[in-house]
């Protein structure tokens, strides 16, 4: 699939759950900016593993057109040491790639980026099997998943003039395009 048709699929899947995923993005928004307002910052990294694992558990099911409750975000917390590990662990990666230059810290991130969806999807994996996985299924392809974020810009600059008020539709929108890069990735490598 091209950057347009993986849109146009995240569209698709953003209609048939609108309610639920805006919800959830919601919700995983107010605990995130919650937990790191209140700790400044500091217990940001307990909660990205969880609550990312969380999204993926969800944007898997919406993408197969499965119903889920928008608390299920939160379903990653029931993994929590899993979750936990390989949220310490991908970021602790980047920001030693980070510490290179800017761009190898880029890359690390397009490297572990579906990290959390391979979890979700194959529970048995340690977080480590799983950030291998993620590293060895993005390779010949982080300059697509790149472009792709970058296609988003427009979107994100009218989530700041807005004050945050697209991001309700924006990161829905955003992550169920990475959902459908994701599976089609997957499949493509079978």
């Amino acid at each position: 699939m091209n950057e347009i048709q993986i849109k146009e699929r995240a569209k698709e899947i953003m209609n048939q759950q609108m309610g639920n995923l805006i919800m959830a993005f919601i919700i995983y928004g107010l605990v995130s900016s919650g937990i790191s307002t209140l700790t400044f910052g500091m217990a940001w990294i307990f909660i990205y593993g969880p609550l990312s694992l969380g999204a993926a558990n969800i944007l898997l099911k919406a993408d197969k057109g499965e119903s889920f409750a928008f608390e299920e975000v939160l379903s990653g917390f029931r993994d929590f040491g899993k979750a936990l590990l390989a949220g310490v662990l991908t970021s602790l990666y980047i920001f030693l790639w980070s510490l290179l230059l800017f761009i190898p810290g880029i890359v690390a991130a397009l490297s572990y980026s579906m990290t959390f969806f391979i979890m979700s999807e194959n529970p048995q994996l340690s977080a480590e099997q799983a950030i291998e996985a993620s590293k060895r299924m993005m390779v010949g392809h982080k300059t697509e998943l790149f472009s792709l974020i970058i296609s988003f810009i427009g979107w994100w600059i009218l989530c700041i003039i807005s004050m945050g008020i697209a991001a309700i539709y924006v990161a829905p929108y955003f992550h169920c395009s990475l959902t459908v890069f994701y599976q089609n990735l997957k499949y493509t490598q079978k």
